[in-house]
């Protein structure tokens, strides 16, 4: 962005009023690139035209801006929601969305005379009791299973009231799975009441549930319905098993969730400890891409849309990252609304609410880690990528080459290994460049050269041919290897890993086409750990070559002095300065050292008295 464009920007920014409202900046092109909200446009919009402090991921939106647009709101809470349906119906490129939202299993309480709980990968606004998401069906299925199981809900097809009375009831009747709507001996009320009942123990209230099973087994024991009392029994002992795996962190008043935010450059991670009853119930992470724009501020607008949809709104909502107060308040206000009873949104800097983000703060990370990991062995991954590329087949051996230089001098090149998906530095190559001057062309041209030299040659490790090259560069790095390739005839697809302005991988590009790889997340995480992986092992190999020059002693260059009657002479004295400090005769004093060799280094030390 040019100055006099940034100066334009602000001056219209200081033009806005302070009152609510949203903004939406845009593109080159006019396209929306990010959504926000303010209680105070003005302040809010200019703030981005005038720091000098921001984030990476900020900075780089700001950059991309060339012009923005405003509404106008009434309210704090109705700029909120505004701010929440743009979002959905423009999907910026820098505002957080929930990864793969679609992939995340719920449990539904559906409508009608008779609800039924279900399993639905859908959220819609229908009425319906959401309870999730769950980090993959089979936790859905088990949670379903237990719930069902504790309160005889019906698992099958049959619709209510339509089909009571109609068929024989199955066999879960009989094995006391379920109370069997289906024979009209159930009264709608004591089916919602299960209903109910299975709506608080998804929520994490347990006990009014545990309560509601107690009364009916003695209720059924006392009129000596024994096979009924022995089922509540057994749903009851079941429920307290639920309960006891449950973690207990504060208080049984406590009704909170924990939130952390860890940002990592392949992926940024939303953790969410959800506390009922005082016992960790669920943990949820959800996921965002890493252009994402995923700061305090941000954040808050993302868990507006989230709870929202989500029937279960705790009393406390603890941040375990910086946002601003006003964003805070916003998000109280608009949740409160939504509940109908008072929510708290708070970011605590001490004791209990602390421990429970910095546990949050735990668990994102390692599903930070954990991600990048996964995203480097998955196969799918592979395929993929070779989908991207147009490879003809699916890339089993990469290699990425990197080209480091301290000014003219130790130029080396890197080759990093990633053998189905994973790196392998066992395979690790270096090349020491042997020309005099630092040309990174040239300097891969040459490593290139050299490196293909060992196709099919036997070297362990070192003889098969990678499947796909990625070099660190643009255009011109692919061109030169290219032209290489062609004298040899060597035919191995060949791409540039060409870095954006902040130094991350932006595009693949085969010299002609670029390559979009930032909306595959699996993708971009495996190109991005490649890529740091060359960097990483070029820089960790110049240096130590760097620093073999630099503990050289300038004394080993003289004649008759080498490495070892330096270091005695080094032990000796301990510097050159007191060296020179020392009398000639003192010097043939050391042992191992001449007559010759000192008057040899004393010449050296004082050159002034040999003129």
């Amino acid at each position: 962005m040019t100055e006099k464009r940034l100066d334009s920007l602000r001056e219209k920014a200081n033009s806005l009023p302070l009152c609510p409202g949203v903004y939406l900046m845009k593109s080159e092109d006019g396209t929306i690139i990010y959504v926000g909200k303010s209680r105070r446009l003005k302040n809010r919009v200019s703030s981005y035209f005038s720091r000098q402090d921001m984030a990476i991921k900020t900075a780089r939106m700001v950059s991309h801006v060339q012009d923005f647009d405003y509404i106008l709101c009434e309210s704090e809470i109705e700029a909120l929601t505004l701010e929440n349906l743009l979002i959905k119906k423009h999907s910026p490129k820098y505002n957080i969305k929930l990864k793969d939202a679609k992939s995340y299993p719920y449990l539904k309480i559906t409508t009608g005379e008779y609800p039924r709980l279900i399993i639905t990968r859908d959220r819609k606004s229908d009425g319906g009791k959401y309870f999730g998401p769950y980090s993959g069906m089979a936790t859905a299925r088990s949670v379903l299973d237990t719930v069902t199981r504790l309160f005889g809900l019906p698992t099958c097809r049959r619709r209510f009231p339509e089909d009571i009375g109609r068929d024989r009831p199955c066999l879960y009747r009989q094995m006391g799975r379920c109370i069997a709507p289906c024979t009209g001996d159930v009264s709608r009320e004591s089916y919602l009441t299960a209903i109910k009942n299975a709506e608080q123990v998804l929520s994490g209230r347990t006990s009014a549930a545990a309560a509601h099973l107690e009364e009916r087994m003695r209720t059924e024991a006392e009129a000596e319905n024994f096979e009924f009392a022995a089922y509540y029994r057994d749903s009851l002992e079941a429920l307290r098993r639920l309960t006891d795996k449950q973690k207990v962190v504060g208080e049984a008043s406590l009704n909170a969730d924990a939130l952390a935010l860890f940002e990592g450059e392949a992926v940024s991670v939303l953790s969410c400890l959800s506390i009922r009853e005082g016992k960790l119930q669920s943990k949820n992470d959800f996921l965002f891409n890493p252009n994402e724009m995923s700061d305090g501020d941000t954040v808050l607008s993302f868990l507006h849309g989230h709870y929202k949809e989500n029937a279960d709104i705790p009393r406390e909502i603890l941040l375990g990252f910086s946002c601003s107060e006003e964003d805070r308040e916003m998000l109280a206000d608009a949740l409160t609304a939504e509940a109908s009873r008072r929510i708290s949104v708070r970011t605590p800097e001490r004791g209990k609410g602390r421990a429970l983000c910095d546990m949050a703060q735990k668990n994102a990370r390692e599903r930070a880690a954990r991600y990048e990991a996964d995203a480097l062995r998955d196969d799918e991954t592979l395929v993929k990528l070779a989908s991207l590329l147009g490879l003809e087949t699916v890339p089993d051996r990469i290699e990425a080459y990197d080209i480091s230089n301290w000014g003219n001098e130790q130029i080396t090149a890197s080759m990093a290994v990633c053998l189905k998906g994973k790196l392998t530095p066992s395979h690790y190559r270096f090349f020491r460049i042997e020309r005099d001057r630092a040309d990174d062309y040239s300097s891969m041209r040459e490593a290139l050269d050299r490196r293909t030299e060992h196709f099919g040659d036997g070297t362990p490790s070192f003889t098969e041919v990678p499947d796909l090259i990625l070099l660190d560069g643009g255009v011109g790095h692919v061109h030169t290897v290219r032209a290489l390739f062609e004298e040899k005839g060597i035919d191995i697809p060949l791409f540039g890993m060409v870095k954006d302005d902040f130094h991350r991988t932006r595009v693949l590009t085969d010299g002609k086409n670029e390559i979009q790889i930032i909306k595959e997340q699996s993708v971009f995480t495996l190109i991005y750990k490649i890529q740091e992986e060359a960097h990483r092992f070029a820089v960790s190999r110049m240096n130590a070559a760097k620093r073999k020059t630099l503990k050289k002693s300038p004394l080993e260059n003289l004649h008759g002095i080498g490495r070892a009657k330096a270091a005695k002479l080094y032990a000796a004295y301990g510097s050159l300065k007191r060296m020179k400090e020392a009398p000639l005769g003192s010097l043939y004093e050391v042992r191992g050292i001449t007559r010759t060799d000192a008057e040899t280094v004393y010449r050296f030390l004082h050159p002034e008295e040999s003129r």
